[in-house]
């Protein structure tokens, strides 16, 4: 049977680049004479509908054509929008459907429900003859599921985290290095004309992807989850990095994942349709500390939402419109569970990776010096343009 309708939706945080992929499957979508239906919300669109209300159609989904979507790669964020749900763990259900019609989950704080069956049958009465999802790890999981369950669905990685198995690059890396470097070097003069330490706070629960390669550019020093630096000795290099320092600073950026010995990252707040819960700055602990041991006063920036709004940079444009037409690509070709990639440098179809597995680590052997806290620069001939092969 000919395909007849593709469905868009992006999940998890945003990220600049998500509107140029969506613009660009929605080309390539009626180029190949695919009607385009965004999803809005994320999988809560597919949730949460009700398809026999036209107020709660027209709040979830949006007809995507080559008019609507002319000019949504000029602005960053997502047009279709976004949320944190998961479909197979829902603490509520909506208000048009009955409990008793789910799987229910018993857990220690709460119960959940598994919606899929509920998903499904959205999904066949919006006609979708395929899915596009574009997210994270968390989104992607459920499109594992999804193409468990025999829904064609091609998935497209996106997060600031760089941390998706099976990939090299994931939408919004590069415009959320391009941030944090400039943020940085623009508070270099303030943090040297005061003479303390700066202390900068990035994205990274669980790998350190982002802060290395930040570091890398500006060449300061750096902390990741992947490692647990030494306290004492991380002050020591600060301190002695301040004094033969000219203008009398000195620069440490820290994953908000990372730790030092005997210490561990503080959460707080209800945990999320994922069961992640809010960290406390690891930034602020680490300021308190060498402000104890030295008496130097530090400067405390959190390099964090800033990093995701805004038109994204070139490498997103370039990859996000890529990745869309892969995608489309993918979906004619009537293939499933599988991902648009970067794999040796290269433009690749991966498959969907393995949520068990968690996060894509730092090789902290190959990029981090554990002696200096900072990036390894050398050996690098022959490697891909990311540094990492996957």
């Amino acid at each position: 049977m000919a395909l007849r309708k593709i469905g868009v939706l992006t999940g998890g945080g945003d990220v600049p680049g998500l509107n140029s992929a969506i613009k660009e499957i929605t080309e390539a979508g009626w180029t190949e004479g695919f009607d385009v239906l965004g999803i809005r919300r994320g999988w809560e669109g597919l949730t949460h509908i009700d398809l026999d209300d036209p107020e709660s159609r027209e709040r979830y989904l949006m007809p995507l054509t080559r008019e609507n979507t002319r000019t949504i790669d000029r602005t960053g964020g997502t047009c279709l929008h976004t949320s944190r749900t998961n479909p197979a763990r829902m603490r509520s259900l909506p208000a048009h459907l009955k409990a008793d019609a789910f799987p229910k989950k018993e857990g220690k704080s709460f119960a959940t429900w598994d919606m899929t069956v509920q998903v499904l049958r959205n999904i066949e009465r919006l006609e979708l003859d395929a899915l596009i999802s574009i997210g994270g790890d968390d989104t992607l999981s459920y499109s594992s599921i999804l193409n468990s369950e025999g829904v064609r669905i091609i998935a497209i990685p996106k997060t600031m985290d760089n941390d998706v198995r099976n990939t090299e690059y994931c939408i919004g890396f590069a415009t959320a290095i391009t941030r944090a470097i400039d943020a940085i070097q623009r508070q270099r003069s303030t943090i040297g004309s005061h003479e303390r330490v700066g202390v900068f706070r990035i994205f990274g629960r669980d790998a350190g992807h982002t802060a290395l390669y930040t570091s890398y550019v500006t060449s300061i020093r750096c902390g990741i989850p992947e490692y647990k630096f030494n306290l004492e000795k991380m002050i020591d290099l600060l301190m002695e990095e301040k004094r033969d320092n000219p203008s009398s600073y000195s620069l440490l950026l820290l994953s908000e994942g990372a730790e030092w010995e005997g210490y561990q990252v503080r959460e707080y707040g209800e945990p999320d349709a994922y069961g992640h819960r809010k960290k406390y700055n690891v930034a602020e602990d680490f300021g308190v500390e060498l402000k104890q041991r030295t008496g130097v006063e530090t400067v405390i920036s959190d390099l964090t939402y800033d990093l995701r709004s805004g038109e994204a940079a070139f490498v997103d444009k370039l990859i996000s419109c890529t990745f869309a037409h892969m995608a489309v690509e993918g979906i004619k070709k009537n293939q499933s569970g599988l991902m648009t990639a970067i794999s040796g440098g290269c433009y690749a179809m991966k498959p969907i990776p393995d949520s068990m597995l968690g996060p894509r680590c730092v090789d902290v052997d190959a990029l981090y010096n554990t002696d200096r806290y900072r990036p390894k620069y050398f050996e690098k001939a022959g490697l891909p343009i990311f540094l990492t092969r996957v």
